[in-house]
This record gives structure tokens, sequence and C-alpha cells, in this order.
């Protein structure tokens, strides 16, 4: 069991990190954060003009710094970016920092949600529905091995996923929970 207060939210876009985030902290009495918003405001640019400008490794390097700094505080409730999990520093700080929530989406329900999505760098110029394939195939196995607790996100109310992370956090919290 994690001495943490802190919690973690990862998983894929589209699996409403952010939205059931903001809930979920207001009801934790946590400070919401969320990591690709934070670099925005320190960059005073958009992800998607930083991924344009440094490509994808240069907007990984600035998405590691800022996860370094943010789980670095207390009584927080933290919103990943879906590639965060990639660098391997990152899955360590957020392991050690805090309780690690997997909102798990199918493949079938992020494609009926992020396949128009044109907002994404890293669905532009590409097969899109190949893109998301490969991004499940790739992320899936990490965001499963990483968490300590998964909830599905599949749900169309976000209060409903919010109040089953909240479920599973208690269980968590007093060791009712088998972890995956």
């Amino acid at each position: 069991m994690k001495d943490t207060e802190n919690v973690f939210l990862i998983g894929p876009m589209g699996a409403g990190k952010t939205t059931v985030g903001r809930l979920l902290a207001r009801d934790l009495g946590l400070q919401f954060l969320d990591s690709d918003q934070e670099i925005e405001k320190s960059a005073n640019a958009s992800i998607s003009w930083i991924f344009d400008v440094e490509g994808e490794f240069g907007f990984r390097r600035r998405e590691s710094r800022m996860i370094a700094t943010l789980t670095e505080q207390q009584e927080i409730l933290l919103a990943t970016g879906g590639g965060a999990v990639l660098d391997s520093e990152n899955r360590i700080l957020l392991k050690d920092r805090g309780i690690v929530v997997y909102l798990y989406v199918s493949l079938e329900a992020q494609l009926s949600r992020k396949l128009e999505d044109k907002n994404r760098p890293l669905l532009r110029g590409a097969d899109r529905e190949q893109r998301i394939r490969e991004l499940y195939e790739d992320r899936h196995p990490i965001y499963s091995e990483l968490a300590d607790i998964r909830v599905e996100a599949k749900r169309k109310f976000p209060q409903l996923v919010s109040r089953a992370v909240k479920r599973e956090l208690n269980r968590y919290r007093t060791g009712s929970v088998a972890v995956d």
C-alpha cells in the first residue's frame, strides 16, 4: 500500500482523463493538474505547436520534465498525457509518488471517440484508424503493468467513471482490491 494522497490518471487519448480528473479531484479534495495543460502554460504554446517545431522527441523531453516537477507535489490528482508512460523514468516517478489509475477504454471505443479528431498531433497525416490501433497495441500493456487500479472508462457520463474510480481508490486504500 502506498502512503500517499496523490492520484495519477493514465490511459489513452479519449479515455476522459481530464474530464474525469476534474470531477474526481473535487470529490477527493485534491488539486487537479493536467500535464499537457501545464506544458502548454510553461511553453506558452499549444501541444500541436510544440510537436510541429520540436517534434515528438522535444515534446516528450518537456513532458518528462513536467511529470518530474508535478509529481513532487502533494495532494494532487494528475491527468497525464497518453504517451507519458512511454518514458521509463516517468513510470518510476508515477509508481513511486502516487496511486496510478488506468482509465481503460477498448480499442473500439477509442476509434469511435478519436477517429475524426483533427487536434491530436500523433494522428495528423496518418491513417487515423491504423495509428490508433498501433498506439493501443504499444501502450495498453504499459498502462496495465503500471496501474495500481484499472477502471473501465467507457461510460458516457464522466460522473459515473469518477464514482467508479473513487470506489476503487477506497478499496485500494483499505487493501481490499487485487492489483493486476
